[in-house]
Order: structure tokens, then C-alpha cells, then sequence
């Protein structure tokens, strides 16, 4: 389950919600899927903790199928699901340093 503020049914949010934009990623801290730090740093007392680019846990997530996979699969994924092949928004690399660490 993707968690945030008005998540439709592949995971956009109120602050990432272009076609592209199905990327859910996993808080260290509390171990639950968010379509964005922005709405999970709402919704908790804690900040979004970045997952660690060695950890082998499933730490993304694909909106449209539901696909799970590590930081490392996720990176050399071509900017799409392994899965389903949707297109993930290329613009989300910007945000690497805030998911990943």
C-alpha cells in the first residue's frame, strides 16, 4: 500500500502527479511505502529516513503493478518498472540524496 495526501490508485500524489510520476519509496524508520517524502514528513512526527543504496530490502516500489525492488535494481532500471515496463519520471534522480544514502 502507497501512503500520502489524496494517493490515487498508482500511487501520484498531491505533490508528484504526472503520468510518469508512480514511484513509491520506502522510510527507513517507519518501514512504509510513500509516494513522496514531502507528504510522509506531513503525516509523521519523524522525518522520511533515506534507505541505504547497499541495503538488499525491497525499497521501491512500482504504483502500477506493485512491484518491489531494491535501491540498486531501481537505479539500473533504465527509468522504468522491470516489471510492467511503465515509465518512471527521470526527474526523480534529483531527489536521490533525500530516498537513498
Amino acid at each position: 500500500m502507497i501512503k500520502g495526501i489524496n494517493v490515487d490508485y498508482q500511487g501520484r500524489c498531491q505533490h508528484w502527479h504526472s503520468v510518469v510520476d508512480i514511484v513509491a519509496n520506502l522510510c527507513a524508520k517507519c518501514k512504509c511505502f510513500y509516494a513522496c517524502y514531502e507528504c510522509h514528513d506531513v503525516m509523521n512526527l519523524h522525518k522520511f529516513e533515506p534507505m541505504s543504496i547497499n541495503n538488499e530490502e525491497r525499497a521501491v516500489m512500482c504504483g502500477v503493478c506493485n512491484y518491489q525492488m531494491t535501491v540498486w535494481s531501481y537505479q539500473h532500471s533504465n527509468y522504468q518498472c522491470p516489471n510492467c515496463h511503465h515509465a518512471f519520471n527521470q526527474r526523480c534522480s534529483l531527489h536521490n540524496n533525500t530516498y537513498f544514502c
